[in-house]
């Protein structure tokens, strides 16, 4: 047995197959210990096999050194060799050697996948060369996702019988239904998820009291609020938003729904597709500012008033520029000609959110002077905990009652995002007490390790049922509450009853999964593996296509915001395989520049410059890459820019998605063009 590690039996019957080298998905709910029995099945794969070599995969950066700190390392690190690679070490950079003189590398599935797909000797790895690949989370391995490109690679090899290949191990709390309402079609998606990891999936079977006294689940209350009788701040946006209804003369065929919901939020972004691709500013301009209203709207029904009036005064505090054209004038007029009402409304305290006042009451039935408590308030948007924060700090009852509120968000650039440090401050803070009420996004639902909790409250969220599971899973301590705090009648209580009954019928396809036979099972696998490569190619044959559909020459590129032609499509290169540059030098005399970005990490070849902006309009459009300390590119968001192609206009989302091909980005090229004297 792995040094000072001790499974509970029902680890123990899980890892049973995996022992004996069969690929599986080890199905256990939060809290239970899957990825200590990883590390069980990992220490006996090291002892047993000659040049073992094992990989644990995980989907995000944060959990590189959490797994390797608290799991991998405390256990293996005295008789073996590990390493934690991420994008912020320079292991990344010399993937091949580092797998080499190592007994287990704990990596982002990006670096795994980016290594096996590098043509240079120094990064390159084969699935070959990995003996055990560990999935932690692997019902993410589906669709487009990182997890899935490693494993289409794999069962591709799999079916040409390209042999060697690792030891697969799974590792999840729930599969989910994939969307799926019926027992048919969960089933189908549970048999999906395995065959993307040619893999079957294993629970406990003789073990499952002693796993729900291990893993208590929470008691569950539905805190419903009454919906406010009058809420004149909500009367007066949507007066405002009928207003630019009229304005902007809505095309017939364009039916816009409730505002105030996401479907009409929905609605407004194509609203603002069809305008740009009309060329019809009028209609763009006033969909962006609607988004905007029905923020505000959707805010409202959450949050405080003033957190709503708030986010629309940034907004136009932001678009504080010279007016293009009238319908800036008419937009911008009517927010200024309406501000100070909506400022007095917004303030009026006699129309406060009831359910704030819902909330306030949930916290305090947990927290007190004298009451030692632990708890998880998880909200939809970085902008919303922000706002929670503050009202917890700034509320007098909860500050007497002991509240200490962190915020919890995911890794990334940009002021709302946390450096990885700062989210294992957080939650070492959480973890001594210095801090005993985390605000979270859905960063904290799942991987991360968090102390037990007493208190979940979910607010304002609607998500799937493999969310709910986790957020749950998160109050593991006895006797533990899980809130939801809703509207009466609203969507979130009714998204909360249908994730209960889609986690039942989750393991009811599980169950039926389990009961195959074993050789309808592998022939049923090998089937969908066969049908996935078959459609995988198909799909990528009509992307080639579609990407040679126009010559780079002949698309241009308009800023989105006043739809001035700022580029031409064979301005872009595609710069070390991920970044989109535009390496014309004219294209200065598009943009200014303004604040130094600063993303909290280095990087191998590049630093971030200053941000870039429209110089017609001031619309941001990313910021320069300073490359190589030689060359000074402008990386500019697609999705901030708009299409002219032969065919007409159009938006994507992703650079990967337009119609004409981006040739690779070349320094010597970019120095002749530029620096003309340095090849004299």
């Amino acid at each position: 047995m792995a040094r000072g590690l001790e499974l509970r039996a029902y680890q123990e019957e899980v890892v049973e197959r995996a022992l004996r080298g069969d690929n599986t998905i080890i199905w256990l709910p939060t809290g239970s210990g899957k990825t200590r029995a990883a590390v069980y099945v990992a220490q006996k794969h090291l002892e047993t096999t000659r040049g073992a070599k094992v990989v644990v995969l995980v989907n995000k950066v944060h959990l590189v050194v959490q797994l390797y700190t608290k799991e991998f390392e405390p256990h293996l690190g005295r008789d073996y060799i590990l390493v934690a690679v991420s994008g912020d070490t320079r292991e990344k950079d010399f993937f091949g050697p580092v797998l080499k003189d190592s007994h287990v590398v704990i990596c982002t599935a990006q670096i795994l996948y980016n290594a096996m797909t590098s043509m240079e000797e120094s990064k390159h790895v084969e699935l070959s060369d990995i003996t055990l690949l560990i999935i932690d989370e692997c019902h993410n391995t589906h669709k487009e996702s990182v997890y899935n490109k490693v494993m289409e690679c794999y069962v591709e090899k799999k079916l040409k019988r390209e042999l060697p290949l690792p030891q697969i191990l799974g590792l999840t709390a729930s599969p989910g239904t994939g969307g799926a309402k019926t027992l048919e079609k969960a089933v189908d998606h549970v048999l999906e998820i395995c065959a993307n990891l040619d893999s079957s999936i294993v629970s406990t079977k003789n073990y499952v009291s002693e796993l729900k006294e291990k893993v208590p689940r929470p008691v569950k209350t539905f805190d419903i609020v009454e919906k406010r009788l009058k809420d004149p701040l909500r009367d007066h946006l949507k007066r405002m938003m009928e207003m630019i209804h009229e304005y902007m003369n809505v095309p017939p065929d364009l039916n816009l729904r409730e505002s105030g919901t996401q479907e009409y939020e929905a609605d407004v972004v194509i609203l603002e597709q069809y305008g740009v691709r009309q060329n019809n500013r009028l209609l763009a301009q006033c969909a962006l500012h609607l988004r905007q209203y029905n923020d505000a709207l959707l805010i409202n029904s959450t949050l405080r008033m003033m957190d709503a009036y708030r986010c629309l005064e940034e907004f136009y505090i932001d678009k504080l520029t010279p007016a293009i054209d009238g319908t800036d004038i008419f937009l911008q007029g009517l927010f200024q000609e309406n501000q100070v009402e909506l400022q007095k409304l917004a303030r009026d305290s006699r129309y406060e959110n009831p359910k704030m006042g819902m909330l306030e009451t949930t916290l305090l039935e947990q927290f007190g002077p004298n009451v030692k408590s632990k708890g998880i308030l998880f909200s939809k948007t970085r902008k919303s905990i922000y706002c929670l924060k503050d009202w917890v700090i700034n509320n007098k009852a909860l500050q007497e009652a002991g509240v200490k509120a962190a915020i919890l968000t995911g890794a990334g650039p940009g002021n709302t995002h946390m450096t990885q440090q700062k989210q294992a401050d957080t939650i070492r803070d959480f973890r001594k007490d210095k801090v005993n009420l985390l605000i979270s996004t859905s960063v904290a639902e799942e991987g991360l390790d968090i102390p037990e909790c007493n208190l979940v409250v979910r607010y304002g969220l609607l998500t799937n049922e493999i969310a709910q599971l986790q957020a749950g899973g998160r109050a593991r301590a006895k006797e533990s509450r899980y809130s939801v705090v809703a509207d009466k009648g609203g969507k979130e209580v009714r998204r909360e009853l249908t994730n209960e009954c889609l986690e039942k019928l989750s393991i009811e396809a599980i169950a039926k999964v389990q009961d195959m036979s074993t050789p309808a099972f592998r022939t049923k696998i090998t089937e969908l593996q066969k049908q996935a490569v078959i459609w995988r190619k198909i799909t990528e044959a009509g992307k080639r296509e579609k990407s040679g559909r126009h010559a780079a020459a002949s698309v241009q590129l308009l800023c989105r915001n006043c739809l001035k032609v700022v580029a031409c499509g064979s301005d872009i290169k595609l710069l070390d395989g991920e970044h989109y540059v535009n390496v014309n030098p004219d294209f200065k005399s598009y943009y200014t520049v303004g604040g130094e970005v600063m993303i909290g990490k280095s990087f191998e070849d590049w630093e971030p410059g200053r941000t870039v902006n429209c110089s017609t309009c001031n619309k941001d459009w990313g910021f320069e890459m300073k490359y190589k300390k030689r060359a000074l590119l402008p990386n500019v968001a697609i999705r901030k820019l708009a299409l002219v192609t032969p065919e007409g206009r159009t938006t994507v989302k992703k650079w990967k998605d337009v119609p004409f091909t981006v040739e690779d980005f070349s320094l010597e090229k970019y120095c002749q063009d530029n620096f003309p004297d340095m090849f004299d």
